[in-house]
């Protein structure tokens, strides 16, 4: 506490964002003067970790936390510190993480699930090492949920009609809200890389270096938040859903992984000659058997799953395969030392603290349990058939029907996780599309 009160002295801070991501993976919390913020403690009620996306609380609420919504108390966690460039007044951010009243990390925040993981690695002597691709999309302000997403005008008035993949002249059109960007993730921190343009309309790719799974989920919070902002400045909107369009690709977040010997600083993945090893194929086959039940953290959301679809540039099934990008699990080509493996599951709408938590836990299986996995495929992936789930309440089902994930993430975890799903799915569900009426109205 006392190098956050020297930083926040330092940096003439006046008022503190207490942040913690909620199980969306947004940041819920409050504001407390910076004076205040270094003499009391904070605290947050504990049913803030199982709110829907819509801001309801499920049935099973008294179930999960305390009938009497308690407090839990939280820990700043100074590594996280970052001044907030666009606020008016000198303001400070901080991740904090939840404890109990006992001083226990709480089960129900996402944050201390993937540091439950990653002890997982620490106690066999390893150390994750990841590198997110963030996607998104820059559209039109929509004041109207009714109206469909529309892309932007950029600097020359006109809004993209034809796809611009990698196209240098689409990203200038957008000039001022990169530079912005870049402005803002370098005052905080940030370790984004390149930026590229993808394949929908103005559909951005931003690459962040690689690193430390945890510090890396939190910049992926950070970043989630900075884009919006920035956008919002401009006069647009940045989206995160992993769907936003219908004639227009999903929006992912990849996630290269490999795991280091904490001792020799080596990549575990290889032998002495460099070549693959039984942990680099366990690991794909971890991925491969447990995909299948961690797929509901990688696409959270009722439209998370519209994103699967073999005509839209995502994973359908468990194949994998070298240098491969119709495949789900992709290996590519790098040295020795830097032999990864790419999840092209995870959406870009995932909370990056349960994806990471997911890819990691799915490979840390896979090598403890020797799994191996199928041949790679050569070919094209998405030719063959769609075994994952097509909904979230499928997917819900076989994660509950999973004890090896349970046991990783923790039952009382899995079944608030669950609860909280389950509830955005019925809520989801009692919504009449303009496609049934369209369709349905006069038809049946």
């Amino acid at each position: 506490m006392q190098d956050i009160s020297d930083w926040l002295k330092e940096k003439q801070i006046t008022e503190v964002e207490c942040l913690i991501p909620d199980i969306t993976g947004n940041a819920r919390g409050k504001f407390i003067p910076a004076d205040k913020f270094v003499k009391e403690d904070s605290r947050l009620p504990e049913s803030i970790l199982i709110q829907t996306v819509t801001g309801e609380y499920t049935d099973a609420h008294d179930s999960l936390v305390s009938p009497l919504d308690a407090d839990m108390f939280l820990v700043p966690d100074a590594s996280t510190m970052k001044s907030v460039p666009w606020a008016e007044d000198p303001t400070a951010q901080i991740i904090h993480d939840c404890h109990t009243r006992d001083g226990s990390p709480h089960p129900l925040s996402t944050r201390n699930i993937l540091k439950r993981v990653l002890k997982l690695y620490e106690d066999e002597g390893w150390q994750p090492v990841v590198a997110p691709e963030v996607e998104f999309y820059l559209v039109q302000q929509n004041i109207d949920p009714n109206c469909v997403l529309q892309p932007p005008k950029g600097r020359s008035g006109r809004p993209e009609t034809a796809r611009q993949s990698y196209s240098i002249d689409a990203l200038n059109e957008f000039e001022p809200f990169i530079e912005e960007m870049y402005d803002f993730c370098e005052d905080q921190g940030l370790d984004v890389d390149t930026l590229i343009h993808e394949s929908g309309a103005a559909q951005m790719e931003i690459n962040f270096l690689h690193g430390d799974a945890l510090s890396l989920a939190d910049q992926v919070f950070t970043f989630k938040r900075t884009v919006r902002e920035t956008a919002y400045r401009q006069g647009i909107y940045a989206t995160f859903m992993a769907k936003p369009m219908e004639i227009e690709p999903g929006s992912a977040m990849h996630i290269h992984q490999s795991i280091i010997d904490k001792e020799t600083g080596k990549n575990i993945f290889v032998n002495d000659k460099g070549e693959e090893n039984d942990r680099f194929r366990h690991y794909i086959g971890g991925l491969q058997k447990f995909t299948p039940a961690a797929i509901s953290f990688y696409a959270p959301n009722v439209n998370s799953y519209r994103r699967f679809a073999k005509d839209m540039s995502a994973p359908v099934n468990l194949e994998w395969g070298y240098d491969n990008r119709t495949a789900g699990i992709r290996v590519p080509d790098s040295s020795a030392q830097a032999k990864r493996v790419e999840n092209r599951f995870p959406g870009v709408d995932a909370n990056p603290y349960l994806a990471f938590a997911a890819t990691l836990g799915c490979g840390y299986l896979g090598m403890k349990h020797g799994i191996e996995p199928s041949t790679p495929n050569p070919g094209d992936a998405a030719t063959g058939d769609i075994d994952i789930a097509r909904n979230l309440e499928h997917a819900l089902s076989l994660l509950n029907s999973c004890p090896e994930l349970e046991e990783i993430f923790g039952d009382v975890f899995i079944k608030a996780y669950s609860a909280v799903k389950e509830e955005e799915f019925e809520a989801f569900n009692r919504v009449i599309s303009s496609w049934e009426r369209e369709f349905l109205l006069l038809n049946v």
